[in-house]
């Protein structure tokens, strides 16, 4: 399955909680190995989407929220390294519509 095109990417993911550093759960060091800042938060919004475009949702759980999906991609970043990576998106169960809740490193198994 395919994430859709028209799935909701929320600024306030890639612009307050990605890009920004946090004292737990910080993913702005990992994405700043490839050039991504806040600076340009669109170049990280358009490698998100061209994970979603390129790769395989697989479910992976549902809640009250909706099904939770997981597609495994590389970022490439605007200077030129790749990060490999799993994306989390969630199909909602109050209007059926993708939205993209976060991203992590792949583990190398």
């Amino acid at each position: 399955m395919k994430i859709p095109a028209e799935a909701v990417i929320p600024d306030e993911k890639i612009t307050r909680y990605l890009l920004v550093q946090r004292a737990r759960n910080d993913k702005s060091k990992f994405l700043a190995q490839a050039g991504f800042t806040t600076d340009d938060p669109e170049a990280l919004r358009a490698a998100i989407q061209s994970i979603a475009e390129a790769g395989e949702a697989v479910e992976d759980r549902s809640n009250e929220y909706g099904v939770f999906h997981q597609v495994i991609g590389e970022l490439v970043g605007v200077n030129g390294v790749t990060l490999s990576v799993v994306t989390i998106w969630l199909q909602r169960q109050i209007d059926g519509k993708f939205q993209f809740i976060t991203l992590k490193p792949l583990k190398k198994t």
